[in-house]
This record gives structure tokens, sequence and C-alpha cells, in this order.
């Protein structure tokens, strides 16, 4: 089983899912955004298994910069931002063998794909 992180290093919600898998002993591999973006059908294949609303960052600044007609965007106004700037992206998203199964971090959600 292979678990790939993704993420920046500087989000305080990644930094958290990050302690809490190491401190579980779980190996994973881990994909900065920055140096790493998604590939445009990585994005898509998130979206597909957990929708548009979750996958969004709200608190970033790049969210902030979108014009006030995103509130009312739909998935197919959503799929093209996401895939173009990652800093978009609700982190961190995490995948297993290459299928989407987490994205940010809630420690129940956690403990219950990895134990605990």
């Amino acid at each position: 089983m292979t678990i790939t992180l993704y993420g920046i290093p500087t989000c305080g919600t990644v930094k958290k899912a990050r302690k809490w898998l190491e401190g579980q002993g779980v190996d994973y591999e881990w994909v900065d955004f920055r140096d790493t973006p998604p590939e445009p059908e990585r994005v898509a294949r998130w979206m597909d298994a957990f929708g548009f609303k979750p996958m969004r960052n709200t608190s970033g600044g790049a969210y902030r910069a979108l014009p006030p007609e995103k509130k009312t965007w739909g998935a197919d106004e959503w799929l093209p931002k996401l895939q173009a700037d990652a800093m978009l992206l609700k982190r961190p998203v995490v995948e297993i063998d290459g299928e989407p199964v987490l994205v940010g971090f809630k420690e129940p959600a956690y403990v219950e794909r990895f134990g605990g």
C-alpha cells in the first residue's frame, strides 16, 4: 500500500496531518504542491471523489483574490480554477495506491482510515 500526502509544508493543517501520521508510524510519500503541482487529471479525480466544495481552500489569498461571483460557481467553474492554481486546493489530500481517500485533516477520519 502506497500512501501519498499532497500539500504545502507551511500549511498548519498539513503540519497536523504529517505529525499525526508520523506519530502513528504511518509511512507516506510527500508531494509539495509548490514543487510539483498536481496534474489536471488528478485534480479532476479528487473533485470526483470529494466534490468541489470540500476541495476549495477558502482561507487563502488565492481564494480571496477570485471575483465575488466565486460564491455562485459550480463544479464546472471550479474545476479549471483548481487545476490552474494548486493554492486554491484544500490541504492535505491523501491518496492510497493512487486513489483519493481524504482531504483536509480531521483526526477521527485519519483514525478510521489508518487506525490509531
